[in-house]
């Protein structure tokens, strides 16, 4: 080594000039053979991360570890998904603006580790349930870029053909954002009733935000979760939002991972995909034991409550960019990867590039795409259909049929679309009948009415 280095600054043609006392250099250099050096990278193949003061928790005789333990593979996907759910997010965030994406659009941005970190926890079986914020979501449980940007345009390409938006969207073991404030949280509770009865060890992630944490039904959840020894894991994103409100004056209590008694909490740093993923696995192993857990993730969205609000009304905008600056998930994330070697910058660099690429293109495809006939409004209403047609519709009866993706066992199958244009109203039950003359009957006597009105006015001379 003391050679290469020596040689890295004489060369053969100027040892001539040399002074004797350079003697030394002279012999090391002739004696010792010529080494080819090859520059090599030793990247880190596995790492133990501290997670110390990431966690407080209530209502356990045990908590989760101190250290995580991770390795290249991991922190490459994660920090993957992350960046594409960022671009995901900013690209839905352009179309909204350009009036492609119409109505509600409510964006993750900020909150990407709560996300990546809970479902590099969870297993391929295990089921979850969220809100409408949820387009991380959908993309880490299945639904391709693609279909989530062509939902949110109302395209045909979209994963339910653009019939349903942000708050209709559901994959495999992945039932949807739903648009109804907190109403997810019951119904995580009833699929892990299913999945208890079903015996299998798995488990329902049930996710909800600050803004619903004090509604009942949360609370009737957490009860008959408890009684029956649920195996559910029920998720608080805490943003500090609930809409353009702080935390603190909606809830006289804002430590949301305390409330459920006697159910265990754990408040983590939301930030913190690898503090997640920890407090996660640990939650997977309690809950399939011993029944339901709280999760309190603390995060923050940088936009509004939705596309409609600036979010600069009710916070300062130096909040939000000291936030991005010190607190970013990405970040925090990008700085582990490198620091032991997992990722180089370079690396993280074409992998942020390479989501921009594929996700404009895929906007593009979607401003291409052409919206669904409109016959197919009465389509897919129905998972199997009992009946002739479509149940208590008005005016014309439309026949049931299916066109979008069904689930038939553990395969999605595209049926084909052929709609029945000729179908004659059958079998229409009593009460719309009633409904319907009813409706006739007050507007023969409007029109009735309105005619003894105009008889009993004045004739203009």
């Amino acid at each position: 080594m003391l050679a290469t280095a020596v040689r890295a600054q004489i060369s053969e043609s100027s040892l001539g000039r040399w002074p004797y006392n350079s003697r030394l250099f002279r012999w090391l250099v002739k004696e010792f053979p010529k080494q080819t050096t090859q520059i090599t990278h030793n990247y880190a193949t596995e790492a133990s991360i501290d997670l110390k003061n990431a966690y407080k928790c209530i209502r356990l005789e045990t908590s989760p570890p101190d250290s995580i333990t991770i390795d290249k593979e991991l922190v490459q996907n994660m920090y993957k998904k992350m960046v594409m759910i960022r671009r995901l997010e900013t690209v839905a965030n352009a179309m909204y603006k350009e009036k492609i994406v119409r109505g509600f659009c409510h964006l993750y941005t900020g909150q990407e580790a709560v996300c990546v970190g809970i479902h590099s926890a969870m297993r391929p079986t295990d089921h979850l349930i969220t809100a409408y914020r949820c387009h991380g979501w959908c993309y880490v449980m299945g639904i391709p870029p693609l279909g989530i940007l062509g939902e949110l345009a109302g395209r045909e390409c979209g994963c339910q053909r653009g019939k349903g938006g942000s708050m209709h969207m559901y994959a495999k073991r992945f039932y949807g954002g739903n648009g109804i404030v907190g109403a997810q949280v019951p119904l995580g509770a009833g699929i892990g009733l299913a999945l208890k009865n079903e015996a299998k060890g798995n488990v329902c992630v049930a996710l909800y935000g600050d803004g619903a944490a004090n509604q009942g039904q949360i609370f009737e959840a957490y009860n008959i979760a408890c009684l029956w020894r649920l195996p559910v894991i029920f998720v608080c994103e805490n943003n500090e939002y609930g809409m353009g409100t702080k935390m603190h004056r909606a809830s006289c209590s804002i430590e949301y991972y305390t409330r459920g008694v006697p159910l265990p909490g754990i408040y983590v740093d939301g930030m913190d995909a690898l503090a997640i993923r920890n407090a996660t696995q640990f939650a997977m192993d309690y809950v399939q034991k011993n029944g339901p857990m709280i999760i309190e993730a603390h995060c923050y969205r940088y936009y509004g409550h939705s596309m409609s609000d600036p979010g600069t009304s009710y916070r300062s905008r130096e909040e939000v960019t000291e936030m991005r600056a010190k607190r970013d998930p990405i970040s925090l994330l990008k700085e582990v990867a490198i620091s032991n070697g997992f990722l180089t910058e370079d690396e993280c660099k074409k992998i942020d590039a390479d989501a921009k690429t594929e996700l404009e293109a895929m906007a593009e495809k979607v401003k291409k795409d052409k919206e669904i006939k409109l016959e197919e409004l009465w389509a897919d209403v129905y998972m199997e259909c009992k009946e002739e047609g479509v149940r208590d519709t008005i005016g014309v009866r439309h026949k049931h049929f299916r066109v979008g993706k069904t689930m038939e066992k553990d395969h999605i199958k595209l049926k084909s679309f052929k709609p029945d244009t000729k179908l004659e109203p059958q079998g229409i039950p009593m009460e719309i009948r009633e409904w319907e003359a009813q409706v006739e009957a007050i507007k023969d006597v409007r029109n009735k009415v309105a005619k003894d009105v105009d008889k009993s006015k004045p004739e203009k001379k």
